[in-house]
């Protein structure tokens, strides 16, 4: 009887425990299907800030490249919108309702540019300056373009050593020097071969002095009684056919012996031609003024009349321009005493125009007489029992262009 009781008690509060679970859905841990659902609800949607709104000024700028020394022309310097944290210390700003062209034509139209001024760069007052005095402190131009490092060393240039004057400002080249080696004696540090004093072959005279023929038929004379006899030479002796002696001494000078290598590689060619003596070689001039038409002087005797009306002028002579004839190249301080030497040396010195894209360094090789025929597979060309009249003593130009005399003009 117990038993039954107990057993519809349980059963009760099962049921009960039942109706709750389904009454309130949160007992129960979410399922599968329901974890699923609740991944692919959309986030709510969160509110953005709208931006702030950076506060700006009315600034001066550049617009166009000002370089320095320039004069700064009307419509060089416009306005534009400039972020007020931003604004360089200096800066021309236009106060609200002021007219822009008001400040730039009192401030800055007229003014010299102290140092360059880039596009869209802020002008500011301490990069100009009334007049050309207040910039010599900044240097000369080749100094302020000149990359850390590197000095200047000048040289002289002419079309064959300065590649036909292709060379400009900028560019690379490569500097070749070419040697001319003679044997000397090594302790007078004199050209070979030395002067020789002759040695006599012969006996002395009841006078005591001697006097005997040398092998050439030259008279030789001693005063010296204890000197050594000998032959009289003037250069080296030599057993000739059919076993007889011969002096032979040179026919000419000692030949030089040319040899050629790259010395400086890739120098910086800073500039061609010859620098203005205030140093100024990239600032621009000054805007061009519009000259008045000069009034025509009255016309002397003997001169041509001047065209009448209707008829056309002739026109205006060009100018030639100047051929340079030296060049600056920026170097170590161990090339420039290299190219100091040369030059005190009066070594030759060619240039070489590198390649704009040309950035690696090639190792190069000496070029002698030997080099070439060897090198190129030149053959020696044999001695032979017959030649050509007139003889060959020179082939080419030898390195020097012929001079062009112009035309006359008819």
């Amino acid at each position: 009887m117990r038993r039954g009781r107990l057993l519809i008690l349980i059963l009760l509060v099962l049921a009960v425990l039942a109706v709750a679970v389904l009454l309130v859905p949160g007992l129960l841990p979410a399922g599968p299907a329901a974890t699923e659902a609740e991944a692919t609800e959309e986030p709510a949607e969160t509110a953005t800030p709208l931006p702030t709104a950076v506060p700006t000024v009315k600034v001066l700028v550049a617009v166009q490249q000002l370089p320095r020394g320039l004069k700064i022309p009307p419509g060089a310097v416009d306005v534009r919108e400039w972020p007020a944290a931003a604004v360089p210390a200096n800066a021309f700003v236009v106060p609200e309702g002021v007219d822009p062209q008001v400040i730039i034509q009192q401030e800055v139209t007229g003014k010299i540019a102290r140092s360059d001024i880039a596009i869209e760069q802020p002008v500011l007052g301490t990069l100009l300056v009334p007049d050309l005095t207040q910039i010599a402190a900044e240097g000369s131009d080749a100094a302020a373009i000149l990359p850390q490092g590197l000095v200047a060393v000048s040289l002289p240039m002419n079309r064959l050593s300065g590649v036909a004057y292709a060379i400009q400002d900028g560019d690379r080249v490569d500097v070749i020097l070419s040697f001319i080696l003679v044997d000397v004696d090594e302790e007078f540090q004199s050209i070979l071969p030395n002067q020789v004093f002759p040695t006599f072959f012969g006996a002395f005279t009841e006078e005591g002095a001697r006097t005997t023929t040398d092998i050439t038929g030259l008279a030789c004379v001693g005063t010296d009684p204890n000197e050594e006899i000998g032959p009289c030479s003037l250069g080296r002796i030599e057993t000739i056919p059919p076993g007889e002696l011969a002096d032979v001494v040179p026919s000419e000078p000692q030949r030089p012996r040319l040899v050629s290598q790259r010395s400086i590689e890739s120098a910086l060619v800073l500039h061609v031609g010859e620098f203005p003596l205030d140093g100024r070689f990239i600032a621009l001039t000054a805007t061009p003024t519009t000259v008045p038409t000069p009034t025509p002087a009255p016309q002397e005797e003997g001169e041509e009349a001047p065209p009448e009306e209707g008829e056309a002028a002739p026109p205006p002579p060009t100018p030639t321009p100047a051929v340079p004839n030296i060049i600056t190249l920026g170097i170590t301080p161990q090339d420039a005493v290299v190219l100091t030497w040369a030059l005190n040396s009066g070594v030759d010195i060619n240039l070489a125009l590198r390649s704009a894209r040309d950035v690696p360094q090639v190792p190069t090789t000496s070029v002698t007489l030997q080099y070439m025929i060897e090198t190129y597979n030149i053959t020696v060309p044999p001695k032979l029992p017959y030649s050509l009249e007139p003889s060959i003593r020179t082939v080419g130009l030898g390195g020097q262009l012929p001079t062009v005399t112009p035309a006359p003009e008819s």
